[in-house]
């Protein structure tokens, strides 16, 4: 009988052993293989583009970092995105977008709405609250409740952008000097609403002023990109563009179907963004919208964000984004050409945030002027939300 308890014990060690490992070491274990920066030497960065580098105003359209179980306001070695880091490459501001659900055996070609949610096990594993367990969203909130917290504990290194006065107040402060950056919350999904319109409301009196309307699967809103039905928009989704427009939230139609987005143009008077992207005929894969559809997105109003990672880019180094930048010029005109580098969204990059001189250095490489990088770099993303961010 001794034998049979010290057994039991011994199982029963071993359980809590693993799941306390789970707990506390997994995600961080897991986010360092989804969140790779290939290791490098230092890139070279002439002194004339350190100069320019340091006058920028720059700004970048979508990272993922707050679905992470990391203090964002630290510097880790793990990731792509903290505060430490986006002052180093001095980006002033930042568009953090929620993730809510991801299927099993996620592709850039089809996935099923009823796959196995991913989510939940980052949830589960991260001890998200209960309340995140079964709600799209409440893991949205729940994850703007962590920016926001930041946003207490340190008001001298970050502010939540939700009007314009907001945007003005970062952009000032920088002007005079101080290491202020701007946040703003994005969602990757309508599916976080739980195709609910009331929580529409809850999203933006929680902070959030830019919705992905569709992920990585059809949802109630219209078809994906990489979902079954190349669907346009739906009437739920209809009427959340339209209440979107009220309230001046931003529409990001990244990962959305080229109908869906179609649908999109032909509505009102919304100019919408295509948050983190690469351009198609540069990079011909299913990823990137037909540059026909993104001439048609710039046509209305809307920019572009070019992403960082070898997907979209067909080259993910410094040069490589450099290049998919020139093309994206090309294609739509300069003024319509952002950043989006899908940081921490379970992408390997080149690069992290604290590197963004190297991309400024290509670019001036690639013979852009200074002006045309500045306006990429973040110009074109502060006059687009200086016009599109409600009073």
């Amino acid at each position: 009988m001794r034998h049979w308890r010290i057994g039991v014990l011994l199982v029963l060690v071993l359980v809590l052993a693993g799941m306390l490992g789970f707990f506390t070491l997994g995600s961080g274990i897991a986010e360092r293989g989804l969140n790779h920066v290939v290791p490098h030497q230092p890139y070279p960065v002439s002194d004339k583009a350190e100069k320019l580098h340091a006058s920028l105003v720059i700004g970048d359209w979508h990272a993922d970092s707050l679905m992470w179980s990391r203090d964002l306001l630290k510097r880790y070695k793990r990731g792509q995105v903290d505060f430490p880091r986006l002052a180093e490459g001095n980006v002033a501001v930042q568009v953090f977008t929620t993730v809510t659900k991801s299927p099993a055996g996620l592709n850039y070609q089809e996935n099923p709405a009823n796959a196995r949610d991913n989510i939940t096990l980052v949830a589960l594993g991260q001890l998200w609250p209960v309340r995140t367990w079964t709600s799209l969203t409440e893991r949205a909130l729940f994850q703007s409740e962590k920016l926001q917290d930041f946003e207490r504990r340190a008001p001298e290194v970050l502010k939540i952008i939700r009007t314009k006065a907001d945007l003005q107040a970062v952009l000032a402060a920088r002007a005079e000097g101080k290491p202020l950056i701007g946040a703003i919350l994005g969602v990757e999904g309508g599916h976080a609403l739980d195709g609910d319109i009331a929580n529409l409301d809850r999203l933006y009196d929680a902070g959030f002023r830019l919705i992905g309307l569709t992920h990585f699967f059809d949802n109630a809103l219209g078809g994906s990109l990489h979902g079954q039905s190349g669907a346009g928009l739906t009437d739920f989704g209809r009427q959340v563009v339209v209440e979107m427009e009220k309230r001046h939230m931003i529409v990001d139609l990244a990962h959305t179907s080229p109908r869906l987005a179609a649908d999109v143009l032909a509505m009102g008077k919304t100019a919408p963004i295509v948050s983190h992207t690469g351009i198609h005929g540069h990079c011909p894969v299913k990823r990137n919208f037909p540059d026909d559809l993104m001439q048609a997105i710039a046509a209305k109003g809307g920019l572009i964000g070019i992403g960082y990672w070898g997907d979209v880019t067909c080259d993910p180094s410094p040069d490589g984004v450099a290049k998919t930048i020139v093309a994206a010029i090309d294609l739509v005109g300069v003024d319509h050409v952002s950043l989006g580098s899908d940081f921490d969204g379970s992408v390997e990059t080149t690069f992290d945030t604290s590197e963004l001189a190297a991309l400024t250095d290509a670019l001036m490489r690639q013979g852009l002027s200074d002006a045309d990088i500045a306006k990429v770099m973040g110009g074109n993303m502060m006059a687009f939300l200086a016009n599109a961010l409600p009073q």
